[in-house]
């Protein structure tokens, strides 16, 4: 008897049904992936892998009630095991950066081609990272340049919380008495917080801190 391959199993975590239906369909042409579950929000899909077997989770950035790259970096340390490929609307090389720096093994816009979809897979499966092609054509040069600065990466993902928040309301050109008051801290704490920001960076001011957050892409245009 000819021992049956295993496929490889993928799930799919998208609020529209639309979305997930084509994605079934475009993943059936191929004999060794299989589609073993289908979710709509973040609560549904946190049960399922905890009670599942997954090589890849194709996640949309914009599922409820937790986003995307937040989830993926979630996943990304309780099951370092099982892939994670971005389909978002997104066509942002800030969103890109925030989901690599996440973790995400791929990014896909979903107007990319359905023969897109099934060339992230294999290049996942590879242990590659797979980057839209529309995405690699608008911003190759910048996101070359960012992407091989890891140990920024790194850096961004050892803020504190209370440190993000205070890197974004910088970036909305918020003062430290301001802030003190949003965050309910004083604004002596504030300012320390802002002196470990630009310490962690080796940058002298404010507007570095600023600049230099939205070119790595921890910051982007709509915050």
């Amino acid at each position: 008897m000819v021992e049956q391959m295993q496929k490889y199993r993928i799930v799919l975590a998208d609020d529209h049904e639309l979305i997930r239906q084509g994605l079934k369909n475009i993943i059936s042409r191929s004999a060794d992936l299989e589609v073993v579950d289908e979710v709509s929000d973040s609560e549904t899909l946190q049960n399922m892998l905890d009670s599942a077997i997954v090589d890849l989770l194709v996640l949309d950035i914009s599922i409820p009630t937790i986003n995307g790259i937040e989830l993926t970096e979630i996943f990304k340390k309780r099951y370092p095991r099982m892939k994670i490929l971005i389909l978002t609307m997104h066509q942002n090389v800030g969103y890109l950066r925030r989901a690599v720096i996440a973790g995400a093994d791929g990014y896909l816009v979903k107007t990319d081609c359905s023969e897109e979809i099934l060339a992230a897979i294999d290049s996942i499966q590879e242990g590659e990272t797979y980057i839209s092609s529309s995405l690699r054509a608008e911003f190759s040069e910048d996101m070359l340049e960012s992407l091989g600065d890891r140990s920024t990466a790194r850096s961004f993902k050892d803020l504190t919380r209370r440190e993000k928040q205070v890197l974004t309301m910088v970036a909305a050109g918020k003062t430290s008495k301001q802030m003190a008051a949003e965050l309910g801290l004083s604004p002596r704490t504030v300012d320390h917080h802002r002196a470990s920001l630009l310490r962690k960076f080796k940058l002298k001011n404010s507007v570095d801190l600023v600049n230099h957050a939205i070119k790595q892409g921890y910051i982007t245009i709509e915050q």
